[in-house]
């Protein structure tokens, strides 16, 4: 923090200036100098109102570090030569010619969605942020249980009963807008296909596809172009 002023100083205010300077304190060297004497440090608590020790060791640690900070600031003759005659060997670089895409970008689509829609699927981001990671009863004692949830069916489970410090049991309080359900979090309704034909009775307006796991990767590129002809959206793309 370089400091060119008195009333830059923290806990500095406009009605100090005048007291410093009956002091005999104009300007930030003179102040550097008060500050290094212990009698000056006692004079400015007891007559400046609202600065107390810790304010003036804060001046003097800012004040401390000016020397230094304008000292590395203001290099030598002899560098400065160095550093024109740096320059001067340095070939002028010339700017780096970006290629750009022959097609260009394509942005991805986006559904149209009703204004109700769209509300609906900002509530259920935030209860999905709420939402508590279900985990099966007893997770952490036996490891080969895992972590995915399994209703507790035991007829003396305190986690089903819902006895305090137990886990959160799956409830229907905990699920999302109705009107949005299944939606993918772009906003499409997802449609399973495996095969080209799947494709057409697809709406690109509010739909999106995604391509079957046991489909190949030859039939899969082949869906893959017939969705780019119709406009649709492939949520799971090779590339």
């Amino acid at each position: 923090m370089t400091v060119k002023k008195l009333i830059e100083l923290p806990g500095m205010k406009e009605e100090h200036i005048p007291m410093l300077e009956k002091m005999g304190i104009k300007s930030v060297r003179d102040m550097s100098k008060a500050l290094e004497k212990e009698e000056t440090v006692k004079d400015l608590v007891k007559n400046l109102p609202q600065v107390g020790p810790k304010t003036v060791a804060k001046w003097k640690d800012i004040l401390a570090e000016e020397p230094a900070q304008e000292a590395d600031a203001e290099p030598t003759k002899a560098a400065k030569k160095k550093d024109k005659a740096v320059k001067k060997e340095e070939p002028k670089k010339e700017p780096e010619v970006i290629p750009e895409d022959e097609e260009g970008y394509t942005p991805k689509a986006k559904p149209e969605l009703s204004d109700e829609e769209i509300d609906q699927l900002a509530k259920r981001a935030v209860i999905s942020g709420r939402r508590p990671a279900f985990k099966r009863q007893e997770w952490h004692r036996y490891s080969k249980l895992g972590e995915g949830w399994r209703r507790p069916k035991g007829i003396h489970s305190k986690m089903k009963r819902g006895l305090k410090r137990r886990g959160p049991v799956v409830d229907i309080g905990f699920r999302g807008p109705a009107k949005v359900r299944g939606y993918h979090p772009s906003g499409f309704r997802e449609v399973l296909v495996y095969n080209v034909a799947g494709l057409e009775s697809v709406d690109p307006k509010v739909e999106a596809v995604r391509i079957g796991g046991t489909v190949g990767t030859r039939k899969r590129l082949e869906i893959q172009d017939r969705a780019d002809d119709l406009g649709i959206r492939v949520l799971n793309r090779m590339v």
